[in-house]
């Protein structure tokens, strides 16, 4: 069975006894089709990014919670009931995939030697670049006079003379 995140997001206003119900409810439904509730997270009441807008009022502040879950793929459809719950704003089904993150996905060899092909005083040496840069800003302007003793055409070419 594959790994879900159902995330609910409830009404501010919800209590919390009325919350741990509807989570209830959901994980019944999850045990009845022989499915496994591995975490329950609660995030707290959170700021949305943009009203949501229900029958009730415009909405800017929710409950967020996040339940971690194995089960049957077709969990979607049979868990579109949520829909009509009053108590709800938003619910999403989040299919966990087989994704590394970080230097996970780099084995530990080529990690460690890409890390090391930085040293210490190149990253945090900014003073000698800047010293370099201002050698070859003195090489340019050298190079400027030379090119104003030449003299050129209305057309750009290099008048020999």
């Amino acid at each position: 069975m594959p790994l879900y995140d159902c995330m609910l997001l409830a009404k501010p206003h919800v209590k919390k006894e009325a919350l741990m119900d509807l989570v209830a409810r959901v994980s019944k439904h999850v045990f009845r089709r022989n499915g496994v509730i591995r975490e329950i997270k609660s995030f707290g009441n959170v700021h949305l990014g943009y009203g949501i807008k229900k029958l009730d009022g415009r909405f800017y502040k929710g409950q967020l919670m996040q339940m971690t879950m194995m089960a049957t793929p077709n969990m979607n459809k049979e868990l579109h009931y949520l829909n009509k719950e009053d108590r709800l704003l938003r619910w999403l089904l989040v299919k966990h995939r087989d994704t590394q993150y970080g230097m996970e996905f780099i084995s530990e060899v080529d990690s460690r030697n890409e890390l090391n092909q930085y040293r210490r005083e190149s990253i945090l040496d900014v003073t000698g670049r800047n010293d370099d840069d201002d050698d070859t800003d003195d090489e340019d302007e050298e190079s400027d006079d030379d090119i104003d003793e030449n003299e050129f055409d209305q057309e750009g070419r290099l008048i020999d003379g």
